[in-house]
């Protein structure tokens, strides 16, 4: 394995960040059962100084038997968990707590009982959405936290692969096992479109941007033997370029809180990373869950850090070889660093140029009169030093 840390070992089937107050964030790992242990939901913390997860969980939900977690998603203000499993629908957990203390309380979500594995789970950006995709295809979204039903179309695709939603919540876009892709509304259900593709190209993953300023949709395309990365802009829905990034299947897909970032994961364990704004690869991890799948790839919502599973090897913490941030004191120590030298440029010029003001020079003067000469003898007590004023 190369350029990852091991988190946790074992059967991790799902993983996912969870947003936390004052960068304190989480890790929800899902994992299935294996031998003695029972499959379960556990929190984790991170540190960030050490890149690594707290060796014991920190909260831990066990399944009945024969219960296995599928996917997870979580809501954007971290206090809400959505667990697929195998077994009885969807879950609900809800986080409260901080760090070391964290507790969950379990709930079931009534629309989502018994409506078998479902194989995508997302909130929209501003948690007022939440989708499920099925394995049988069957498409959900409900408004949050209400569950009032905006959606719910049984032959929305053969079998689900991937979903996202749009940076402003309007769109939901979705792939199906068959190669397709369709984009609906998140508002009505209504679907806007369905994405171009030839007849030898099957889409698979999708991403919207996350930056605020580039209106595209990313999807990983399989033609033929080649694999590549497809963009889209949304706002006509026109294709408009691709590039080979992984230059492998990919399996899975992420994109950075800030939409700097672009990661895939191959179905043999590498991971890279794309800088968007160039679309050239920036990292690439080879062999971290050396042969086999990634399952799972989220970015910490603060840190340039990466989170990665796979069946086998379990989660991975991978801190990305990339440029850092800037951080907001930085910034406004290089502002102040600026108009001090602007300062003493302004002093040095101001003492050294006798063109500064740019004033004509007497025959008889042989420099510029002095800056005290112009606003007056400051120890003069002349009241009259301004000439007579008529009133």
């Amino acid at each position: 394995m190369d350029g990852g840390v091991a988190a946790e070992q074992g059967t991790v089937t799902c993983a996912t960040w969870i947003r936390r107050p004052e960068n304190a964030h989480l890790v929800a790992l899902g994992k299935s059962k294996h031998g003695d242990l029972p499959a379960s939901l556990q929190i984790f913390t991170f540190d960030r100084i050490t890149n690594s997860l707290s060796p014991s969980p920190s909260a831990t939900f066990e399944f009945e038997d024969g219960c296995d977690p599928v996917s997870l998603a979580v809501h954007p203000s971290g206090d809400d968990i959505v667990c697929s499993t195998t077994k009885g629908g969807c879950r609900l957990f809800e986080i409260y707590g901080q760090e070391k203390n964290v507790k969950m309380l379990t709930k079931d979500l009534q629309p989502l009982q018994n409506v078998g594995p479902q194989k995508c789970l997302a909130f929209s950006t501003d948690g007022s959405r939440f989708a499920a995709g099925g394995l049988d295809g069957h498409l959900r979204i409900h408004e949050w936290p209400s569950m009032r039903v905006i959606v719910d179309e049984p032959k929305a695709h053969k079998s689900f692969n991937d979903m996202d939603f749009s940076l402003d919540s309007e769109f939901l876009a979705s792939t199906s096992t068959d190669g397709s892709a369709r984009i609906w509304n998140a508002n009505d259900g209504v679907p806007v479109n369905s994405l171009t593709r030839d007849s030898d190209e099957k889409i698979e993953l999708c991403r919207f941007s996350k930056d605020g300023t580039k209106p595209f949709l990313f999807c990983t395309v399989q033609k033929g033997n080649r694999s590549i990365t497809v963009v889209w802009d949304i706002s006509t829905w026109d294709r408009i370029g691709f590039k080979r990034l992984l230059k492998k299947p990919a399996c899975v897909m992420s994109i950075s809180l800030d939409g700097k970032y672009l990661a895939q994961g191959s179905k043999d364990g590498d991971v890279c990373v794309v800088t968007v704004k160039k679309m050239e690869v920036s990292h690439w991890s080879k062999r971290l869950h050396l042969g086999f799948p990634v399952t799972s790839l989220d970015f910490c919502p603060s840190e340039r850090v990466i989170l990665s599973t796979s069946n086998e090897w379990g989660a991975m913490i991978t801190k990305l070889n990339v440029p850092a941030d800037w951080k907001e004191w930085q910034i406004y120590l290089l502002l102040l660093g600026l108009f001090l030298a602007s300062a003493v440029l302004f002093y040095i010029f101001f003492e050294t140029s006798d063109l500064f003001w740019n004033f004509p020079l007497e025959k008889d003067q042989t420099t510029r009169p002095k800056l005290g000469s112009f606003l007056g003898d400051p120890q003069s007590d002349d009241k009259n030093m301004w000439g007579p004023v008529d009133m």
